[in-house]
């Protein structure tokens, strides 16, 4: 098995935006992660300047649109943002769902340069994501979102099940799971679950102390 994942999705709160999300990343970069792989999804005005001050860190775009270089005006092109630093993308967010056929256009076009984690709020879509192929699925059931019950608590079965659906379909495919996952506690249930690694957000980036959180999340993979 590859090193779990923890990816610390940013959104738009302003203790993760502008010159707050500098301090939160500075901050975050002194944890230890050995043998875990950690990921920031940072906003699209801040990815430039993250990744420019943190070339060790990964760094992935929020969202991305499968559009070129050209008459796109408010759309977020994939060769600018890989050209400033994403490694990688989240798409079809709970808070930002997309078609389908926008995540296959995409990965299209990305053709493997960097790494799709498509988001799913049940098995059934992520049945559907799993025949277009990202490199990773993460099932993040809505009404859990931003809580402070885990998934892993509240709905095990969704993620152990989504776990063997997807693997399937593609063995390939990489299953994360979010949704309330606040704690080193709700890391390791999500890996003994099946899952390969965790999405989450706010448990992070609105802490009184973020590196801390972060650091018993980490802990939490290296335990399971």
């Amino acid at each position: 098995m590859s090193e779990p994942l923890v990816v610390v999705n940013c959104k738009t709160y302003a203790s993760a935006s502008g010159l707050a999300a500098t301090d939160l990343v500075d901050a975050l970069s002194t944890v230890n992660s050995d043998g875990v792989r950690l990921v920031l999804a940072v906003s699209a005005f801040d990815l430039s300047a993250l990744a420019g001050a943190h070339p060790d860190l990964e760094f992935w775009a929020q969202h991305l649109d499968p559009v070129g270089q050209g008459s796109f005006t408010g759309w977020l092109e994939p060769e600018t943002a890989m050209e400033r630093g994403a490694k990688g993308t989240l798409i079809n967010h709970a808070e930002h769902k997309v078609e389908t056929d926008h995540v296959k256009r995409l990965l299209g076009q990305l053709d493997g340069r960097i790494e799709v984690c498509a988001c799913a709020a049940d098995e059934a879509e992520a049945k559907a994501l799993a025949a277009c192929a990202p490199a990773m699925i993460a099932v993040e059931p809505p009404e859990l979102i931003g809580g402070d019950v885990s998934v892993t608590s509240a709905d095990p079965g969704i993620v152990r099940d989504t776990v063997r659906l997807v693997k399937d379909i593609n063995p390939d495919i990489m299953v994360l799971c979010g949704a309330g996952v606040k704690t080193g506690d709700d890391v390791s249930a999500a890996l003994r679950l099946g899952a390969e690694g965790v999405l989450l957000a706010s448990g992070v980036t609105k802490a009184a102390d973020p590196a801390a959180v972060l650091q018993d999340l980490l802990d939490g993979a290296r335990r399971a």
